[in-house]
């Protein structure tokens, strides 16, 4: 059976001030990761009911391409700068598919 890839859901929350701020730091990921090797898709979602509530649905190749992933410049930059940003804790889970 081949190996398959990783899913990872990544949940955020905003503190209410901060939404906009937020919404801007997880847009500019968009572009960059899109460009690293091992991403197969990389979405950003926002909550259409809770503005303050975004999540990444997110495929990669497998754990090394994501861990290289947060190795890079604009996560680095981007991690220091969220937990300043949040209302709760970063909600990061890897899945892998089972049917």
């Amino acid at each position: 059976m081949a190996q398959s890839t990783l899913r990872v859901v990544a949940r955020l929350k905003a503190k209410p001030e901060k939404a906009g701020e937020l919404r801007s730091l997880l847009s500019g990921l968009l572009a960059p990761t899109r460009e690293e090797p091992g991403v197969i898709s990389y979405e950003m979602l926002e909550n259409k009911e809770d503005p303050t509530d975004f999540t990444f649905v997110e495929e990669w190749k497998d754990d090394a391409a994501l861990d290289a992933h947060f190795g890079t410049d604009h996560m680095k930059n981007a991690l220091n700068a969220i937990p300043n940003l949040l209302a709760e804790e970063l909600d990061l889970r890897r899945y892998s598919v089972v049917g």
